[in-house]
């Protein structure tokens, strides 16, 4: 074989394999995109601040970034309701945020008189945890002012405000009843998860 030869097979070779390698990047499949602003887990948020960390339940999906979240978390609706609950995580830093009576307090007032509320108080892997459960019409507060966007009636909120080693944690859980009831045990598996990093 001459020289020629030689060197049509080696260009020849080195072609096929060039468009092999470009059919499977073709071919590759494309990562999905999910609907809206939900994420898949492997992109989740951090479940982790201010020196504590806790699991999301199973059922639950994590959302994309919001101002001054550090999560939130999507969960389905049960029975008749329509609309998922949503258990957002908060952290204002060191010593920021207000102490927890005037939070808990601030939630209070985000339903109509005040609702019907109950206040415990637990201890999870050594930090103090104040929970509260509100019942009644919710003033559904929204925007850089809190300003209600209307009565949403027969709501529920399930809050914990965690004490942890860098400040408060705050996990605000609001809903239709129906929806918060069915999931109650599974906030209450999240509080349960806490655990000092």
């Amino acid at each position: 074989m001459n020289k020629v030869s030689v060197a049509a097979l080696v260009l020849l070779g080195v072609g096929f394999v060039l468009s092999g390698c470009t059919k499977k990047t073709e071919d590759a499949p494309k990562q999905s995109q999910q609907p809206g602003n939900i994420q898949s887990s492997a992109s989740a948020l951090p479940s982790a601040v201010a020196g504590i960390r806790w699991t999301m339940p199973s059922r639950w999906i994590s959302q994309s970034e919001r101002p001054m979240r550090v999560a939130t978390y999507s969960v389905p609706p049960a029975g008749k309701d329509s609309e998922a609950g949503e258990c957002a995580v908060f952290f204002f830093g060191s010593g920021q945020g207000g102490n927890v009576n005037d939070n808990l307090n601030r939630w209070i007032s985000q339903f109509d008189k005040g609702g019907t509320h109950e206040l415990k108080d637990r201890e999870v892997s050594g930090l103090k945890v104040k929970l509260i459960e509100i019942a009644g019409a919710y003033l559904a507060p929204s925007g850089p002012m809190m300003e209600s966007q209307g009565k949403k009636e027969n709501y529920r909120l399930l809050g914990a405000i965690i004490s942890a080693p860098e400040g408060s944690v705050f996990f605000k859980f609001t809903g239709p009843a129906k929806t918060i009831e069915a999931s109650s045990q599974e906030f209450d598996q999240l509080v349960s998860s806490v655990t000092k990093n």
